[in-house]
């Protein structure tokens, strides 16, 4: 069997989709029938602009190779990351002139890269394996400015429709994404595989401290730990100096991460003239769980928007593991995740500072496992699974 997969973001990339689909690539790998070939187109490591990891372009192994498509040098700009994908668009079409596949699965956030997948399926006349990590469509009327969205929704509709109808199968991440998609393809197999946990936070030393590190605040104040991107969806200008500013002299924020709306959060911190509020550049994957372990509190916050209710953070799984307290703003399905699977988790409505503060004294600030979680959702155990999914719906269509 030769499968195409394409994910335009891939190890050693930092990103939700280059953690899960690494991990899909190698449950795939023990799942398909001896033989079999994993074709993956994706890029070099784009993720954060200031942000660079070593990569090859092409890397072939037993059962496996993988292009990696050199992007212009872009910002978080829409141009820019528009101009991005057009360059993976050609070179995907490109590369794949002349060779047979027998499945295609194409991992989306955004939309493009599930169409792409659609016209690669519809080209080469094989079944698509769509998994859906965001609702584009129902989101861009938030992040986008009214008049853009308004332009593009229309015409994104009508692509999400032609790319979801040619599914054979569409796996979404949040099981809060199946109503959308049920009332609209009800005809289109679906199925939630979530994300998960990775190897690098199972078992960790959550005892490290952080004797010695240059800036670490004195007097028992708490240290707050944000990683990821600092963007619209995140919301964190609307909350972090405004709940900094409740909790000085208690408490110490440490952002890491870059994106979109980063400089209206310096902003937001400057103005407020906020000491306890740390904004540091994105780091490697080692250098992350090593933020982690030194935390006291692990921070998540997802802006006030009407479809963000549906999604589930891929954060809530790494931080879940970890057992260190966790502070939530999140609505909808994410909170009722929280609620229902994490001990040790408080959850105030985004955006709201006082709410923040009320949770935050509800937190007991001290590390206990979570066994029960790990077992449920380690990422091998979803991914292996995924991949006798993708194997199944192959074999249905030969």
């Amino acid at each position: 069997m030769r499968v195409l997969l394409l994910s335009f973001y891939f190890a050693p990339d930092l990103s939700a989709g280059s953690f899960r689909n690494t991990a899909f690539v190698e449950s795939l790998k023990l799942k398909l029938p001896a033989g079999s070939e994993i074709d993956v187109v994706t890029t070099l490591p784009n993720r954060y602009a200031g942000y660079s990891a070593e990569a090859r372009e092409y890397e072939r192994s037993e059962g496996l190779s993988i292009k990696r498509v050199q992007l212009p040098t872009h910002r978080s700009g829409m141009l820019d990351q528009s101009k991005s994908f057009l360059t993976y668009v050609k070179a995907v079409k490109a590369h794949v002139v002349g060779k047979e596949y027998d499945i295609v699965y194409a991992s989306s956030s955004r939309l493009m890269t599930a169409a792409l997948g659609a016209w690669v399926s519809r080209t080469k006349k094989v079944p698509l394996y769509l998994d859906i990590r965001d609702i584009f469509v129902d989101t861009i009327k938030d992040v986008l400015p009214p008049k853009l969205a308004l332009l593009m929704k229309p015409i994104l509709s009508v692509v999400e429709k032609w790319t979801i109808t040619r599914a054979a199968r569409l796996n979404v991440v949040s099981e809060g994404f199946i109503p959308y998609f049920e009332d609209r393809y009800p005809d289109v197999s679906k199925v939630v595989f979530t994300n998960g946990i990775d190897d690098q936070f199972i078992n960790l030393d959550t005892t490290v401290v952080n004797e010695g590190d240059a800036g670490k605040p004195a007097n028992g104040v708490i240290e707050v730990v944000y990683a990821g991107n600092i963007g619209e969806g995140q919301g964190l200008h609307n909350i972090v100096p405004a709940v900094a500013k409740k909790l000085d002299g208690r408490i110490r924020f440490r952002i890491i991460g870059a994106g979109g709306r980063l400089q209206k959060l310096q902003e937001a911190v400057e103005a407020l003239n906020l000491s306890n509020v740390m904004i540091e550049p994105p780091v490697s994957r080692a250098e992350l769980i090593l933020a982690y372990q030194k935390a006291d509190v692990l921070f998540l916050h997802l802006n006030d928007y009407e479809a963000f209710h549906k999604v589930l953070p891929s954060k809530l799984f790494e931080y879940g593991a970890l057992g260190k307290p966790i502070w939530a703003g999140v609505a909808g399905h994410a909170a009722t995740f929280v609620r229902s699977h994490l001990t040790n988790a408080t959850v105030f409505a985004p955006c709201d500072a006082v709410a923040a503060v009320h949770a935050f004294d509800e937190l007991d600030i001290a590390d206990a496992p979570r066994e029960e979680f790990i077992a449920q959702f380690k990422r091998t155990v979803i991914m292996d699974a995924m991949a006798e999914d993708l194997v199944a719906t192959a074999g249905k269509a030969s």
